[in-house]
């Protein structure tokens, strides 16, 4: 099969398709041909010898996590899918998935049927974005109905999903964007949008029951916002013991984040998408081939906040 590799840790040009042996699923496992996979930052941290490469194994490596794909193998012990059945998750995170590549296998229960209404991009761009988002709000933070919540970033990979996972579930969601981002965001479920470039959301804001900091930047200047047993999620850089101990003397929680794979909050996500209740925004599609232009695309952070996918297979 051809998958994209790499021997070395460096700039996306190390990334090159090789032709490998597909792998085989052992007991409970199925194996995918790989239709989309979806590019994220992460991929690029690991590629460079940070992100996730101390799980991953040694070189040459295959990052990526994102599939969308159909079952074409399927070992003794799995009973949830049948060869030809179309899927999406996000297998072995944070070990090696090998996602860049024509055919992946991983245990079962990190996938989960492709909903009908999702395109095959849309469906290879929603799994790690997504199970960040629902792991926070759902399984860290436990947003409910009528919940205050400060999503910075609230329009790019992630944030996008924050906004409408907690507007789904009830929260009054407030958007630190950009102000010609606002109408989009309330069309995601935001209730105002705080021009960062403008406005000081300290000024604007108080008694926040959370604040999720897609950006990484913010994580001081949000615990002043959140109500005493308010929470602070920092999701990509995590929040520093600093932080975390700024936030116990202000009787306020703080804590990093790392998602995982979780067949739970796939569904969620998927029963959510079929009511309508949840979009995903892709914004470019590459071939297998053009993963180091994905790449540079996705460091650059020059396409409209979407998801960046690569397509497979056809």
């Amino acid at each position: 099969m051809r998958a994209v590799l790499q021997r070395e840790f460096g700039p996306p040009e190390v990334l090159r398709v090789e032709e490998v042996p597909a792998p085989e699923p052992i007991l409970t496992e199925v194996q995918v041909r790989v239709r989309v996979a979806g590019v994220n930052p992460v991929d690029c941290k690991t590629r460079m010898g940070r992100g996730v490469s101390g799980a991953i194994g040694e070189l040459p490596i295959c990052v990526g996590w994102d599939v969308c794909g159909t079952v074409t193998e399927v070992a003794p012990g799995v009973t949830r899918f049948a060869v030809g059945d179309e899927v999406l998750g996000m297998p072995w995170f944070p070990r090696q998935a090998g996602a860049y590549a024509e055919y992946v296998t991983a245990p079962a229960r990190h996938f989960i049927a492709k909903p009908h209404v999702l395109s095959h991009e849309e469906a290879g761009a929603l799994p790690l974005a997504g199970l960040t988002a629902w792991q926070v709000l759902v399984d860290t933070v436990r947003v409910q109905d009528g919940d205050d919540v400060l999503v910075h970033g609230a329009a790019g990979r992630v944030g996008h999903l924050m906004v409408q996972i907690a507007a789904a579930r009830g929260a009054r969601v407030v958007a630190h964007a950009r102000a010609e981002q606002a109408e989009r965001l309330a069309e995601l479920g935001a209730a105002e949008t705080i021009d960062y470039r403008s406005e000081r959301f300290e000024d604007r804001l108080a008694d926040l029951d959370a604040v999720i900091d897609c950006h990484g930047s913010y994580a001081e200047r949000s615990l002043p916002v959140l109500r005493p047993g308010g929470m602070l999620v920092s999701v990509p850089r995590g929040a520093s013991p600093d932080v975390q101990e700024a936030a116990a003397r202000q009787s306020r929680r703080a804590t990093g984040f790392l998602v995982e794979p979780d067949p739970v909050g796939l569904a969620g996500l998927c029963a959510l998408v079929e009511a309508g209740r949840l979009a995903v925004h892709v914004d470019r599609a590459f071939a297998l081939e053009d993963a180091a232009v994905a790449h540079r695309l996705v460091e650059e952070g020059h396409h409209g906040g979407g998801k960046v996918v690569l397509r497979v297979a056809e």
